[in-house]
């Protein structure tokens, strides 16, 4: 097997142009160990951190003996290249006047570009820093190599503070909101169609929960003064076995996303009271992260940024880091809007601008 040489990445050059080189990088999930060998030799120039790898995932970290430490992480991987041709938000990267399209270019490669570009750039930071780059986010959260880590080098991820660099246009995301999912089944007779009255239609028989699905009104929950919108869904239903038969089986699958002042035996309750009478089964449950902005590195932080603090209404990793008694934020250049999207595209401004917030916090 022929090994190839890792790519050469510029840590110390513009840091947009350091996002174009990582995404020119391909690292759909399960694929990051090109990526992951370009960062772990950036980082190995750097004399004045201490590097550890596990798998596809790095860690590399200064050791300046500071009252406080922070985390800045990001993962590696992106979701599967679009299929549709001709599309921008591929790979290799285009330029656009100083627009940046490509796979990655918003989830999550500038980020990590800013992080590259802090690692290389902050020899003497007012915080010891850990940088977290980490490999499979945008898959089954049993494959994560944040968690991987948490097991593996658990010491490692010990901080006062985490910032995590997903897509927030700029602006400091605090905590994240929880997500849940279920199967409600509703069960029948089998009978030919043509004979509909001798059996029993559980597709019918579902109609009730998506009618108290449509009918809930979500709610928006204060938590440490953010206010977080909540959102119960049917995702997807199926059921029948052919065209002429009266189907037996029916199953609506359900997503819950909830604020972060509910825990997951909550926020199942609140589910189940909702759905009463049917068969529900949870297949999947994700605790949020409460904002932890009053905390003292959280609030340096968020008056380093300048602009008002928002909820995160989706799941990221802050999560993890909460579980973990590390109050955690999102903060990174573009729109998470464009994540995934067949145009993925970031302003070079965008990732300069992220750049700077941080090495202000962090030098000043």
């Amino acid at each position: 097997m022929t090994v190839l040489p890792h790519k050469h990445l510029d840590l110390q050059g513009d840091v947009a142009a350091l996002t174009a080189a990582l995404m020119d990088i391909e690292s759909v999930s399960g694929n990051e160990a090109a990526i992951a060998d370009s960062v772990q030799a950036a980082l190995e120039a750097l004399d004045h951190l201490e590097i550890v790898r596990d798998g596809d995932s790095i860690m590399a970290r200064t050791n300046l003996g500071r009252p406080e430490r922070v985390i800045l992480a990001g993962h590696l991987d992106t979701v599967p290249l679009p299929a549709v041709p001709g599309s921008k938000g591929t790979v290799p990267s285009s330029w656009d006047g100083d627009v940046l399209y490509g796979r990655g270019a918003t989830d999550m490669k500038g980020g990590v570009a800013v992080q590259l570009a802090l690692a290389a750039g902050l020899t003497e930071p007012n915080r010891d820093i850990t940088f977290v780059f980490y490999d499979h986010e945008e898959v089954d959260a049993s494959l994560s190599g944040l968690g991987r880590l948490e097991k593996s080098f658990p010491e490692w991820l010990k901080a006062d503070f985490a910032i995590l660099l997903e897509p927030t246009d700029g602006t400091v995301e605090g905590g994240c909101n929880g997500t849940m999912r279920f199967q409600a089944t509703t069960t029948g007779k089998a009978a030919h169609s043509a004979r509909a009255w001798m059996g029993e239609n559980a597709i019918h028989a579902a109609a009730e929960i998506l009618v108290r699905l449509r009918d809930h009104e979500p709610a928006t929950v204060r938590v440490e003064g953010l206010d977080y919108r909540e959102s119960l869904n049917a995702v997807k239903i199926h059921g029948g076995t052919a065209g002429n038969v009266i189907p037996d089986s029916a199953v609506v699958e359900i997503n819950y996303r909830f604020a972060p002042d509910k825990d997951l035996e909550q926020a199942e309750a609140y589910v189940r009271n909702l759905l009463q009478g049917f068969d529900l089964v949870r297949t999947d449950a994700s605790a949020g992260a409460r904002p932890g902005l009053d905390r003292p590195a959280a609030a340096s932080f968020v008056t380093a940024v300048g602009a008002e603090p928002k909820p995160k209404y989706g799941w990221t990793d802050v999560a993890r880091f909460s579980a973990l008694g590390i109050p955690a934020v999102n903060f990174g250049p573009g729109d998470a809007l464009l994540a995934h999207s067949d145009n993925e595209h970031v302003s070079a401004g965008a990732i300069r601008e992220c750049l700077a917030a941080l090495q202000t916090w962090l030098a000043s």
